[in-house]
């Protein structure tokens, strides 16, 4: 019998090691266009089939376009408009009140946004509607200032996710808050580890996938992926410093038959040394 159990581990020996789940690049591609609204833009839609995105910015711009792929693959945009996102009286936003950071688009098409400086959630029907007031959380008014609402996701049933960009200490969890049935809780966190922070969020298959980024001769990237509710979560990519710009926001979608695709987009800051990128990878697990 011990020589038998011998073979055996003998024989697993020879097994493949079955691999993390990972985020594998794909294709990346820097957008323009002749506006000067255009640039700082900090969350991302991609729509199911991933032919087509919409892309909020920090100086309250609404950015739509088409994705153009070849065999499947990324290779441009094209359509690319820009559209003022309005306040709710229906006039274009100003001054405070400008910095849209999260965006998330629910099964009917509605479109919600998170801002940060006037902490805030609004949703409204449709790209050019006129916008209401989602009822805020008491936190967000204490939130950071500059650091607020970063990330935002919605769930199938409805559900919204919003996270700070920092949690406020370095040791202290990132706290997760969610919207359903007309109010907000914040029963759930999620770990802060290293000098990253919260970025972007979106919902997939029932896991938040979290972006986050740092600084430090370059900026790095990295993605997280946690089931509901859970503090464990995964890590999916980590970029060294300058792979790619400032990544803010994500979107995932599925081709049918094949691996999820995760979509990022970078805020340049409006900076000429800055790119406003569209970074594709695929979901290997």
């Amino acid at each position: 019998m011990k020589k038998l159990a011998l073979s055996l581990l003998g024989a697993l020996w020879f097994l493949p090691t079955l691999a993390a789940p990972a985020l594998r690049h794909d294709a990346s591609i820097t957008m323009q266009m002749n506006d000067p609204r255009f640039g700082g833009f900090s969350s991302l839609e991609v729509a199911a089939d991933g032919l087509s995105f919409m892309a909020t910015s920090d100086k309250g711009s609404l950015l739509r376009g088409d994705i153009l792929r070849e065999n499947g693959r990324m290779v441009g945009v094209a359509n690319l408009r820009l559209t003022d996102i309005l306040d709710s009286k229906g006039a274009p936003l100003t001054s405070y009140h400008v910095d849209a950071e999260g965006l998330a688009v629910s099964e009917r098409g509605e479109i919600y946004i998170s801002f940060e400086a006037n902490h805030r959630v609004m949703v409204q029907t449709g790209p050019e509607a006129v916008p209401e007031f989602v009822p805020k959380h008491p936190e967000f008014r204490s939130l950071i200032n500059n650091s607020g609402l970063e990330a935002l996701a919605i769930a199938p049933d409805g559900t919204l996710f919003a996270i700070p960009e920092r949690s406020g200490e370095v040791t202290r969890p990132f706290p997760v808050y969610r919207f359903q049935n007309g109010d907000w809780d914040k029963r759930w966190s999620i770990p802060r580890i290293g000098d990253y922070l919260v970025t972007g969020a979106d919902v997939f298959a029932g896991h938040l996938y979290v972006l986050e980024r740092k600084f430090s001769l370059g900026f790095s990237s990295r993605v997280r992926r946690f089931e509901i509710g859970a503090m464990a979560g995964e890590v999916l990519l980590e970029t060294r410093p300058g792979r790619y710009d400032n990544t803010e926001g994500i979107a995932l979608w599925q081709p049918l038959g094949e691996p999820v695709r995760v979509v990022l987009i970078s805020d340049d800051n409006f900076l000429f040394l800055q790119r406003s990128q569209l970074v594709e990878l695929v979901l290997e697990e």
